[in-house]
């Protein structure tokens, strides 16, 4: 669920970044981080609540170098437990037990998981969708942009003052 940055044209910058970080205090992690948080707190207004456990799950991871962020559902044991989440997400298509295509016969089998009877032939409705992971990521963008924008130009300044800690704005 974790998204990652596939902007084509962002490789030079990264390069750029990656070789100033190496000599110089960089502003870009701190501005990740602060961005990322902008995200996370908005996911979790919007993620539809039962228990709350899902959105307590959710996380913020920033690279080192500041120029990944992952926010979302990190991890495996996470991703098991709380797999729901992506039905949630973009909704569900339902299914009619008592339909089936092509008029072929059905397996007069009871369905059920050991300790509920759900009857011959279920009906699961649909269920819409929810979304919530874009959304977050759509009502913050301009203050994303403005936060990693200014980090961006703060530690190019300072790399072209020679590395001075002095920050100017």
């Amino acid at each position: 669920m974790a998204r990652r940055s596939s902007i084509q044209g962002d490789f030079k910058l990264r390069k750029v970044l990656r070789a100033i970080s190496q000599n110089v205090e960089s502003n870009v992690r701190g501005g990740m981080e602060e961005a990322s948080n902008l995200v996370l707190e908005s996911q979790r207004q919007f993620i539809p609540k039962d228990t709350g456990d899902a959105a307590n799950a959710l996380e913020a991871f920033v690279s080192k170098s500041g120029l990944d962020a992952q926010i979302g559902i990190r991890g495996k044991k996470h991703a098991r437990e709380f797999f729901y989440v992506r039905f949630l997400e973009r909704g569900t298509k339902g299914y009619s037990g008592t339909k089936r295509s092509g008029g072929r016969s059905r397996r007069s089998t009871m369905k059920t998981d050991g300790s509920h009877f759900f009857g011959l032939y279920p009906d699961i409705p649909a269920r819409p969708a929810h979304p919530w992971l874009r959304p977050s990521y759509d009502i913050n963008r301009d203050e994303i942009l403005v936060i990693i924008r200014g980090a961006i130009r703060q530690t190019l300044e300072r790399a072209g003052q020679g590395g001075r800690s002095g920050s100017s704005n």
